[in-house]
């Protein structure tokens, strides 16, 4: 979920536990606050910017789905989402995006068994974390999709009302129906989105090609995120004293929704992400709900066992750590794991152009 494990320890507190220890140094501090005007002005121009192609493209009501005219340069000024609103000199871990550059000239998209991504984002997040990822895709010649799960991104949902895996996946499982038999997908699910991609799979086997898990929950049969992540327990320091839960029934009754704290965003799932995608980050993420998070997964060898499964590791991770996607992997190993040097919790933010080599490379596997 963006913050998979912050359900290991949950307390019946509206605030999260104090984390003065954790602060970062005095000149962080400093430097933070004389940055956050300006980084602030970046991430709202972004998410206004993004809502304005949202709202010119062919968007679904839970998805955004653009059909490509193809690697064309002409077509590079009009028809791609924006990179960054922001003027300011990019760093080595913010480089500029040419997809040309990392592809293997070889590969021919339209002989693909298919090329059609879609993209199915982690808890907190919404379609928009993929923005980098779709240009990237699309200006390769790709189909892609990225979809708002139920109460995400620009999907009009109270999380608090949202009480099982079914509802939260519904605006995924919908797409996937409408496909039309004939046609498959390659779906990528990002932390919590793993789960979700691996309940789709389960009913849409025939559907599906491939599946990719970056950083995301791995379920084996009867498994739900919570029993996955709970054999991590002790070993994040950040998560307990991020995690915010919401009791919209009460404080004597369950939690129905959990927020991260704002302020450890970046030392938990950013770490190594340039700040003006931190800063989109902080200002378009939204609660996770929390009984998808406990619900075990039915997962048949006959349907999901028979869709192809690949990994990708994210080697600077702060929230599912790396020890925690081995586990997952040894559990129920999939066809090739891949890694990503260098990558945070998010990937599509810290090493897009090395994520999206990855995914295209996946697509090319006979």
């Amino acid at each position: 979920m963006g913050n998979l494990c912050a359900l290991l320890k949950p307390t019946h507190h509206q605030q999260s536990p104090s984390s003065s220890n954790k602060l970062p140094s005095t000149s962080r501090r400093e430097k933070k606050r004389l940055d956050d005007a300006s980084i602030r002005e970046q991430a709202i121009a972004a998410a206004l910017l993004y809502k304005h192609h949202q709202q010119n493209l062919q968007f679904d009501r839970s998805s955004s789905l653009r059909y490509p005219n193809g690697p064309s340069k002409k077509n590079h000024g009009t028809n791609t989402l924006p990179r960054s609103s922001s003027s300011r000199a990019r760093s080595l871990t913010d480089p500029l995006l040419h997809p040309h550059q990392l592809l293997n000239q070889g590969v021919k998209v339209d002989d693909l068994e298919t090329n059609h991504f879609v993209l199915v984002h982690g808890g907190g997040f919404g379609a928009w974390c993929w923005y980098k990822t779709i240009a990237l895709l699309e200006e390769s010649g790709y189909k892609v999709s990225a979809i708002d799960l139920a109460g995400s991104g620009v999907h009009s949902f109270d999380t608090n009302n949202i009480t099982s895996l079914f509802q939260y996946v519904k605006p995924l499982t919908d797409f996937l129906e409408k496909l039309p038999e004939s046609q498959k997908v390659i779906l990528v699910g990002h932390d919590f989105g793993g789960a979700c991609i691996s309940y789709a799979m389960e009913l849409f086997p025939l559907k599906v090609s491939k599946a990719v898990f970056i950083a995301a929950a791995m379920p084996t049969n009867g498994q739900s995120t919570l029993d996955i992540i709970s054999k991590q327990a002790g070993s994040n320091d950040l998560m307990p004293q991020a995690q915010i839960f919401l009791y919209a029934n009460g404080n004597d009754r369950p939690p129905t929704a959990f927020d991260l704290d704002k302020s450890l965003l970046r030392d938990l799932l950013f770490n190594q992400s340039p700040a003006k995608d931190v800063a989109l980050a902080s200002v378009s993420m939204r609660s996770v709900p929390f009984a998808p998070v406990l619900e075990k997964l039915s997962l048949s060898d006959t349907k999901y066992r028979s869709v192809r499964r690949f990994y990708i590791k994210t080697l600077e991770d702060n929230a599912i750590p790396i020890s925690l996607q081995e586990n997952m992997i040894n559990a129920g190993p999939p066809e090739k794991v891949f890694h990503l040097k260098g990558a945070d919790h998010s990937p599509f933010f810290s090493k897009p152009q090395a994520l999206h080599k990855l995914l295209v490379e996946i697509s090319t596997i006979i």
